[in-house]
C-alpha cells in the first residue's frame, strides 16, 4: 500500500498503556528516539501490537509544529530535535525538511512561522507531535 503521509517512521514497540478505550503505545524509533502514540485499544487488538512489534510510526506533515528555543510547559509527548535540511516556501505556506536521528521529517507550516522563526537551513529545531496525531503501522 502507498500513502500520501510524508512521515514515515519505522520502530519498534517498547511498552503498551491500554486503558478502557485508548492505549498509550512507546515505540523507540530506528534513530534511537522515544515517540508515543495514542491509539485505540480495538486498534492494538486488531495490529496484533506487543512489546518487540516492529511497526512505522506515520504523521501527517501538517500536524508537525517546529520550535527553534528551550520546550518546556507542554503537554506535547513527542519532541525530536533535529536540523533544517531544506525550505520549500510558497506564497502561504512552506514545507520544512527535518534532519533527525535515523531519517527526516517534513513539516508543513505557515510561511510567517519561518520568518517568524527565522529559520535556515542549518537551523536546530525541535519537531513536536501530539501522540493523538502518531498513527501506527505495522510493518
Amino acid at each position: 500500500m502507498s500513502l500520501s503521509i510524508r512521515n514515515q517512521l519505522p520502530g519498534t514497540v517498547t511498552a503498551i498503556t491500554t486503558g478502557e478505550a485508548m492505549a498509550a503505545v512507546k515505540i523507540r524509533l530506528d534513530g534511537g528516539q522515544d515517540l508515543t502514540s495514542a491509539i485505540t485499544a480495538e486498534a492494538v487488538e486488531e495490529l496484533g501490537l506487543a512489546a518487540g512489534s516492529a511497526v512505522n510510526a506515520l504523521v501527517k506533515s501538517t500536524e508537525v509544529s517546529l520550535a527553534t528555543g528551550a520546550v518546556e510547559g507542554l503537554s506535547i509527548r513527542n519532541r525530536l530535535p533535529g536540523t533544517v535540511a531544506a525550505i520549500a516556501a510558497g506564497a502561504a505556506m512552506a514545507s520544512v525538511k527535518v534532519t533527525v536521528e535515523g531519517g527526516e521529517l517534513t513539516a508543513a507550516i505557515t510561511k510567517d512561522a519561518v520568518s517568524d522563526l527565522d529559520l535556515t537551513a542549518g537551523s536546530d529545531v525541535t519537531a513536536l507531535i501530539k501522540s493523538t496525531e502518531v498513527s501506527l503501522a505495522t510493518a
